[in-house]
């Protein structure tokens, strides 16, 4: 995120705090994902659902190949806490890391379409 942006994102956070701590426990509603989405915009949700599914697919990949973490840094040349980082979702990988470890799992990347009812923004 560039700095004016996560500057701004920090002001709407503060904002929304005051306006829940003004109208209390009812501010939140029931579900604190709905909350935390209500802090994104569309375009943030949407690439954060990308991100999290794809992360979510190569970890599968790995627990169904039956390969630890140490082992997929011996076959894909990419650092064990590196692949940590990745799966926890503690850092954005570079398009040329993702692929180092996606070959030895049998997997690449693919640009597809979005389901029409997914589609929520322009690519």
């Amino acid at each position: 995120m560039k700095d004016k942006q996560y500057i701004e994102a920090i002001e709407k956070s503060k904002d929304l705090l005051k306006d829940i701590q003004k109208r209390g426990k009812d501010a939140v509603g029931d579900n604190a994902i709905d909350f935390i989405n209500s802090l994104m915009t569309v375009e943030e949700r949407a690439e954060s659902d990308l991100r999290v599914a794809l992360i979510g697919e190569l970890v599968k990949a790995r627990q169904e190949k039956g390969i630890s973490q140490k082992k997929l840094e011996e076959l894909s040349g990419v650092k064990q806490p590196v692949i940590a980082r990745m799966e926890s979702g503690a850092t954005s990988p570079q398009i040329d890391t993702l692929l180092k470890v996606l070959i030895p799992l049998g997997k690449t990347l693919a640009v597809v379409p979005l389901k029409p009812e997914k589609k929520r923004m322009a690519l």
